[in-house]
């Protein structure tokens, strides 16, 4: 909508007075307006204008986290292109988690021990193709595509600028995820939510409820993620402990996971030696399938800013975030930044009581 100054400005010019300043909100109008301008010639030059189906290229290779948060940007391109055709260029690592997203219609998958140089070409020709991680290794996979637009997430390191144009994001995109979606409104795509599809397929969650069993664990389940890539988003395994004490004795299981990492079997570990009955460690048991359909069916899932938080905001289960080197406001599980707490000074300066408030708020 153009705001009260830009009519005030036209009305000026009309009648011959000079043009006052415009305000900031006029100029975020006129950048929507070049934007929607741009959208619109672009969807004419489109091959579903010609009777074709159009077809999209994403290059997001890592990592858990990120991977997660730009599922939405699919979802965008296949709201703005019902009939479209979406393909993901994907790490192998995280691969069966955009196998298991609604909006992805092909899966390629890089490979990690070689150049990305050397990695296979996207066939085919696409309408656009876009970086949603500006780094060198997702921007080559854009550049040697046969796109005919190629647009990248405005945060571009590693030369990625070299090889497509980044996009601004919205003034009132603050978010990370809404951040990305951006980059998909560039070229047509659709989105008043970020929507991100993701579902486990019934044998993820037959072996999810296997392993379940194996533990003991009946019912109700909350899940608990002690692990990080980066020390300063890891909560104390002592706190996990004692959180999981305080469940246990209002009749709820809490099941840790993590990876397979030395890092993640030690945290998780740890947690479960100080938690005693109260936890099972399911860290390193579960390939991606089963733990996503383990955090579908969980009751709560508190973590750090890592990648099963996103999970859990992704598939709508209350997620509990606990954040001290990372900004909420910019990475808080999507949508909940109300179930987040945030201690500048040190993870370990959040205190248990501080998370159990927040559960109980979370499942009001």
């Amino acid at each position: 909508m153009e705001c009260q100054s830009c009519r005030c400005l036209e009305l000026r010019l009309s009648r011959g007075f000079a043009p006052i300043r415009t305000t900031g909100s006029c100029l975020r109008a006129k950048a929507h307006r070049r934007r929607s301008i741009r959208v619109r010639f672009f969807r004419q030059q489109l091959s579903c204008g010609r009777g074709m189906r159009a077809r999209f290229l994403i290059s997001r290779l890592s990592a858990l986290g990120d991977v997660v948060c730009s599922l939405p940007v699919a979802g965008a391109l296949k709201r703005g292109f019902p009939d479209c055709e979406v393909v993901w260029y994907a790490d192998p690592r995280f691969s069966a988690l955009v196998d298991r997203c609604a909006f992805v219609d092909k899966v390629v998958l890089a490979s990690p021990k070689v150049s990305p140089t050397t990695w296979p070409k996207p066939e085919g020709e696409f309408d656009a193709a876009l970086d949603v991680q500006g780094l060198f290794k997702s921007a080559i996979i854009v550049g040697r595509s046969r796109a005919k637009r190629k647009v990248g997430f405005h945060w571009q390191r590693e030369a990625a600028g070299l090889f497509s144009s980044p996009v601004t994001p919205d003034p009132t995109s603050a978010h990370v995820v809404d951040q990305y979606v951006d980059v998909a409104r560039a070229v047509g795509g659709v989105a008043a939510r970020a929507e991100f599809g993701l579902s486990a397929t019934q044998e993820d969650r037959q072996l999810a409820l296997s392993l379940l069993a194996e533990s003991g664990i009946e019912g109700d389940y909350a899940v608990l993620n002690p692990t990080s890539a980066h020390a300063a988003k890891r909560w104390p395994p002592s706190s996990f402990a004692e959180l999981a004490a305080k469940l246990h004795a209002e009749g709820l299981r809490c099941v840790v996971i993590g990876g397979k990492a030395p890092a993640d079997l030690e945290a998780a570990e740890a947690a479960v030696r100080a938690g005693g009955q109260a936890i099972v460690s399911l860290a390193g048991k579960t390939n991606l399938g089963a733990l996503v359909a383990l955090i579908e069916g969980c009751k709560f899932h508190v973590g750090g800013d890592t990648g099963s938080t996103h999970i859990a905001a992704a598939l709508n289960r209350p997620a509990i975030g606990l954040y001290s080197a990372t900004d909420p406001q910019r990475t808080c599980p999507y949508g909940q930044i109300g179930n987040c707490l945030y201690e500048p000074t040190g993870m370990a300066q959040i205190s248990v009581e501080a998370v159990r408030e927040r559960i109980t708020r979370a499942l009001r």
